[in-house]
């Protein structure tokens, strides 16, 4: 039976590798281990970027939040248990966008909130 030798796959494996590892600095570019050694570490770093991602986002639409409730004369968490009190269901990524574009929206919320809290 013949011998079949991997050269090929071989070859074309190591360069899969090597294109992923284009515009790394020094050696991780060019050879083979380092390359390899430096993609695995790189998808390490993006899927825990992928979870910070989603954390920063959550923190800076908090922030907005706050911000503006402070401004209708209530805090955060007042103003989040009012509104579950009043029945309104918006998620913070809507409230944080109305917040910053219609003041005007927002605090007719937080009077919704500031009612369902004094009942």
């Amino acid at each position: 039976m013949a011998r079949v030798k991997g050269a090929m796959m071989t070859r074309k494996r190591r360069n899969k590798m090597l294109k992923l590892a284009k515009g790394y600095w020094g050696a991780k570019s060019k050879h083979f281990k380092m390359a390899k050694e430096q993609v695995m570490k790189s998808g390490n770093y993006a899927f825990a970027g992928r979870k910070m991602k989603k954390r920063d986002f959550r923190s800076l639409w908090i922030a907005r939040i706050s911000a503006q409730a402070k401004v209708c004369g209530m805090n955060y968490s007042t103003l989040m248990h009012g509104l579950k009190l009043a029945g309104i269901d918006l998620n913070r990524k809507m409230l944080a966008e109305i917040a910053v574009s219609d003041k005007d929206a927002f605090a007719a919320i937080a009077e919704q909130a500031k009612a369902a809290l004094a009942k």
